[in-house]
Parts: structure tokens; sequence; C-alpha cells
């Protein structure tokens, strides 16, 4: 009689079935112990409705400057020849950022809330704003959001998400770690620009002032707190860093101009009236007759947005869903056409009330860091969004040096997602480096997203393996040497 080899550990059982072992069924989720659980699916995704609640409200405390900052990029442009009222930008806002986020959560039920994409207002206020209205902009927006949902309900929007290699999702989720690390240095005036060098600390290679402090003890007491195990750690951070803020203020004296944004400061009324007047204001296709931009300027600024929309929100869920432990082996999101649609609504949605296309906020990474699994967080974020309509001078205490700190915590966290990536095989190594360095040097979540792809496919060519990327993956290839290209483009079309 042959003896059948084990290996250690091999049980009498595994030896009477000639060795297999057979690996017992995976435990069956928690059963929902009410409808709000069942519905949000809390238990099954290992959350707690605290977890979830302290989430929704840590994103919401990192998001708050959207409320401030988007008026002040937008407040340039010009409206029949007067300039944008800054409470009726304020409002529109806070509303489209309360629509979208609150939408994301009932329908998408994944922890991420949307707001004013600064990339979509950046390209809206440098790009389209001075040579068309305001109502043609907002339409210029409607007509991208549209496009962004065709690609979802074609399902050509998931393909693409799907049909990345999980190596480079690996990356993308890095890349956006340090990405957001480098927003919040640069936020909180710890690293500056223009100086002698790119980059130096402080404005000339040293630490000044007391909002820098501020950060710095913020930033220390979230990793102590985490350390330590403590839950709601983040938001524990920006909330007593926001008391220390304010003591500060008061204590030293410190002038208005010292802070990046807010003053931490208690607004006399609390309480304002929102202003609608921009809501509606939409003019779909002014911008591509001769009072606009014209056909062909227009049609590149509306392709200009969809890649910022569509590419920055598709990395953003990719690492804050990989992140929230959403993600299968594979990297796939299970309903992850219901939020790509929201999100794309979004640029609809943001048109229409007024305050430029709506995408995901890479600071829904703060809520997964405190806990945040599913879309009731998000109902959370919009919920406190919705009440900014008519609190919004309270949206201005929490200074950005103090949001900030929370943004470098989280690149921390998702640096973890470098131990998936085989650093040895040149062919993966390559295309993660350049997706991870391109998104902070460039200042462009899309930027490193293409660099990514173009070096991957061009490195399987390389190899004499051109067919294993994918047909997907050499039409995004096109897209995005058109997208490095542009300017020459632009100029080949005689657009300005």
């Amino acid at each position: 009689m042959t003896r059948i080899p084990t290996e250690p550990g091999t049980t009498e059982a595994d030896r009477a079935t000639g060795g297999e072992t057979h690996p017992s069924p995976p435990a069956a989720p928690p059963r929902a112990t009410n409808a709000l659980d069942a519905y949000f699916k809390i238990s099954a995704r290992g959350s707690t409705l605290a977890g979830e609640l302290r989430g929704g409200l840590t994103t919401f405390m990192a998001m708050a400057y959207i409320v401030l900052l988007n008026p002040l990029i937008l407040g340039g442009a010009d409206v029949t020849g007067a300039k944008l009222d800054h409470a009726a930008l304020t409002t529109a806002t806070a509303l489209a950022a309360a629509v979208t986020t609150i939408l994301m959560g009932l329908v998408g039920n994944v922890p991420l809330a949307l707001a004013a994409g600064l990339s979509v207002s950046g390209a809206v206020s440098a790009l389209v704003v001075p040579h068309t209205t305001w109502p043609q902009a907002m339409g210029l927006c409607v007509i991208y959001g549209l496009l962004i949902v065709l690609l979802v309900v074609s399902g050509l929007r998931e393909k693409i998400m799907n049909g990345i290699p999980l190596p480079l999702k690996h990356a993308i989720t890095i890349g956006i770690g340090l990405f957001v690390t480098v927003i919040g240095l640069y936020k909180a005036g710890f690293v500056h620009t223009g100086g002698p060098t790119p980059l130096s600390l402080g404005p000339s290679g040293e630490l000044t002032g007391w909002p820098v402090a501020v950060f710095c003890a913020t930033l220390l007491a979230i990793f102590v707190l985490m350390a330590r195990g403590v839950r709601g750690a983040i938001l524990f951070g920006i909330a007593g860093g926001t008391v220390l803020a304010v003591a500060v203020n008061k204590l030293a004296h410190v002038p208005a101009a010292a802070w990046r944004s807010s003053v931490p400061v208690w607004p006399g009324s609390p309480v304002s009236a929102p202003d609608f007047g921009l809501f509606g204001h939409v003019d779909l296709f002014g911008a591509f007759g001769a009072r606009g931009m014209g056909a062909i300027s227009a049609s590149v600024a509306v392709f200009t947005l969809v890649l910022a929309g569509f590419f920055d929100a598709m990395a953003t869920i990719i690492g804050v869903g990989t992140e929230a432990g959403l993600a299968d082996e594979r990297g796939r999101m299970p309903g992850l056409s219901k939020a790509l649609f929201i999100d794309g609504a979004g640029g609809a949605v943001g048109g229409l009330a007024g305050a430029s296309g709506q995408t995901v906020f890479v600071e829904s990474a703060t809520g997964v860091g405190d806990g945040a699994r599913t879309g009731l967080a998000s109902a959370v974020t919009g919920g406190l969004f919705a009440l900014m309509l008519f609190f919004s001078p309270l949206a201005g205490i929490v200074p950005v040096e103090v949001a900030s700190a929370a943004l470098v915590v989280i690149g921390s966290m998702m640096m973890s997602q470098a131990r998936h990536i085989d650093w040895s095989d040149r062919e993966v190594a390559i295309p993660a480096f350049l997706t991870c360095v391109l998104m902070p040097f460039t200042y462009s979540i899309t930027a490193g997203v293409a660099a990514g792809v173009i070096s991957y496919t061009v490195l399987k060519a390389g190899r004499g393996r051109w067919r294993e990327p994918g047909a997907l993956m050499w039409v995004l290839t096109a897209v995005f040497v058109v997208y490095f290209a542009l300017t020459p483009v632009k100029s080949w079309l005689g657009v300005h």
C-alpha cells in the first residue's frame, strides 16, 4: 500500500480524501438588524451606524472649504455685464454638492461625496468663461455631464474601469494618496512654490507663522490618535485643530492674511438666507454659436471637461473604493455602474445649479479612514451640505490648514497599496511608478492615469506582447496621446 505524502498540518480527514483539502465555505454576512441596516448593507460591509455617521461628518469637515473656495474660483466670471454674486455662487455650490452627494448615498450606496470639481471649475473659469456668458458656460457643463452619462449607460465607462490592469489600479490609489498629500502640504503652507527651487519648505526654506503651527499640531495629533487605535481619530483631530486655530487666532492676534483661506473665528451670525439667483440659468448650445466660443472651440472645451471629469473621478472611485474594501480581488467594485451614473449626472446637476460640474472628491477618503463603508455616510455628508444653504458662514470656521492635515493622514494610509505591486517586474513597475509620481508632480490625476496607460501598452508592445493589453487599453492610449498633445492639436485646428 502506497503512503500518500502529506503536507505539515494535514489532518486525518485530509489524508482520508487523498490529501486534498476542502476549505470551509465563506461565512455568511451578518444579518441586518433593521431597515436602515438592510438598505445600506451596513453590517454586511463590516461597518456600524456610528462609523457611518462619523465618517460622513469627517468627509464634510474635510470638504467644507469648497463652499468658500469654489465661489472664489468662479467669482471673476461675467454674467450679462456684471460680476457673479458671491452669495448666489455659495448657494449654488452647497446646493449642487448636497443633491449629488445624497444621490450617491441613496442610489450608489458608496461612501463617495461630490462637489464642484476644482479641475472642472478651473477649466470653466480659465478656458470657457472668458469667451462665453455664464449660462453658455453652464450649458457646456450640462453637455459634458450628459456625455459621461451616455458613456455609463452604454457600459463603456465601467468597461474602461474594469479593463485597467489591477497593478495600475493599485498605482492609481497610491498616486492619489501622494496627490492628496501634496495638496494638503501646499494648502497648509508647509510647502511653497515660486521660490528659488520649484518646491520649498515654507516660503524660504523654513516654516513661518501660526497657521502652519496649527497644521503641524493637528497632523501630529491625528497620527498619535491613530497610533493609539482611537476610533474617529481624523474627526477628533479636525475638531481639536479647529478649536486650537480659533484660540490661536484670538490670543496671538494672527493677521487675517496669514490664513490660507478662511479665518477661524465665530461668525457674527451663523445663519444666512440662500440665494438661488443662478439656478436654471443654462444656455445649452449657445457656446457653439457665433455669440459664443464657436463650434470648434466649444467642442474642444467639452472634450477637456469630459477628460477632466471622467478620469479624475474614475481614479478617485478606484482609490477610495479600494481603501474602503469595496473592490474584489480583481479590483472591481459591485454596483459600480450606479456610482458612475451619479458622478456623470453631477456635471449636469452642477451646470443646472450654476456651480460648474460636480465630481467625486478625494476628500471622501477621510471619511473612509474614519469608518465609512456605505452610502449612509454620503447621505450624512450631503445633508450637512444642505444645511450649509442656511448656515454657510459656519463653513468658514474650519481653516484649510486644519482640513489639510486630514489629507496628509489619508495620503499615508493609501500608500499601503504599494505592497500589492510587484516592483521587480519592470513591465508593471514602470507604469505604476509613472502613475504614482505624475499625479502629485503635475497636480493632475488624469495625467498620472494617462502616463500609466501609455507606458503599460508601449512596454507590452516593446516586448512583443502587443495583444496582451487588449483593444480597450490601446483605445485609451490613443485618447491619452491626444490629451498630452492637446495644445498642438488645438493650434492645428486654429483654436485659441
